[in-house]
């Protein structure tokens, strides 16, 4: 049914796209070739980073990268080469329906690379559009097929908007709705997508206040002899305290195995190093220390909380099947 992946993952998230275009360097596509080097140059200095903090004691076994192929496709390639986790992403940047980034072609983007990981973000709400939702499932459905058939691993990123009712329901309070509404809803889409075929080794899942959503979604997710598949917490740009405190609940819930964390990490040294407030080793190593500094507090949290080092004992080798 999966391939699974049960080892720790800590990856470090660098695949967007059009707000990054847009919100970092106010580019409007198209872009000019000067301005397409400008952001793959940036993408790069994060991924300097990266390995600055592997070098600095992150463990190589569990760290990994997320990049798109437009700007990243030499990251790819040499974090292919250097044995780090991998995860490309397939969908369409800025787009609230998913759609593969190219088209029916996606299938030879990925076996061009070859990753760990083919990810996928897509916007699913169960109460949402029932006409949108049949038409990214039977999109999904196709990656799925291709990824069993392929060996090819496969990270599906859920995010769960509220619908203009769901919000009313909470008196338009959005913090509200994450933690009363969406945790149940995150489980009904899981079983919903399942049911439907779309068959993930890892969730990548908006993060949670509280450990027992955790650990009914973490059910949710493996249940029906789906014991191999992990969840990873994404940062959803959201405030550094809200991040820390979503690591550390995670980590001490079996089947969560790691993070995506992404813009908390990367922004700011990007932003000082485009204003030249920042030189461009001083910015690498900002982005190395804060991504350094997600690990060490998933590690703690793991080390230290219930359940600690249930499900995290082992070290797989980032590409290897089983």
């Amino acid at each position: 049914m999966n391939l699974g992946y049960k080892s720790p993952l800590y990856l470090l998230s660098f695949d967007h796209r059009q707000s990054y275009v847009t919100g970092m360097f106010q580019f409007e596509p198209p872009l000019t070739p000067d301005q397409r080097k400008t952001v793959a140059g940036s993408k790069q200095l994060i991924y300097d980073g990266f390995r600055e903090a592997v070098d600095d004691g992150v463990p190589a076994s569990c760290a990994g990268i997320l990049v798109d192929e437009e700007f990243g496709a030499g990251i790819l390639r040499d974090a292919i080469r250097s044995g780090y986790v991998t995860a490309v992403s397939v969908e369409k940047s800025g787009s609230d329906e998913f759609e593969f980034e190219y088209g029916e072609a996606f299938a030879e983007h990925i076996d061009a690379f070859r990753p760990t990981f083919a990810k996928v973000l897509v916007r699913y709400n169960p109460d949402g559009d029932a006409a949108l939702n049949l038409r990214q499932t039977a999109r999904l459905r196709q990656l799925t097929d291709y990824c069993r058939k392929a060996a090819q691993r496969f990270m599906f990123e859920l995010l769960v908007p509220a619908t203009k009712v769901q919000l009313e329901q909470v008196q338009v309070d959005n913090d509200a709705y994450d933690r009363r509404t969406r945790p149940a809803l995150m489980r009904q889409a899981v079983r919903t997508l399942q049911d439907a075929g779309i068959e993930p080794d890892i969730w990548k899942i908006e993060g949670l206040d509280d450990r027992e959503d955790y650990e009914q979604l973490v059910e949710t997710v493996r249940r029906g002899g789906r014991g191999e598949v992990g969840c990873i917490v994404l940062g959803r740009d959201a405030d550094e305290r809200r991040v820390v405190a979503w690591l550390e609940t995670a980590a001490q819930v079996p089947g969560l195995i790691g993070f995506a964390v992404g813009r908390t990490t990367f922004w700011d040294a990007i932003t000082d190093y485009e204003s030249k407030k920042l030189t461009r080793p001083d910015a690498v190593s900002r982005i190395a220390q804060c991504y350094g500094e997600r690990v060490a507090i998933f590690e703690r949290a793991r080390v230290s909380g219930p359940g600690a080092g249930s499900d995290l004992s082992e070290t797989t080798a980032p590409r290897t099947m089983p």
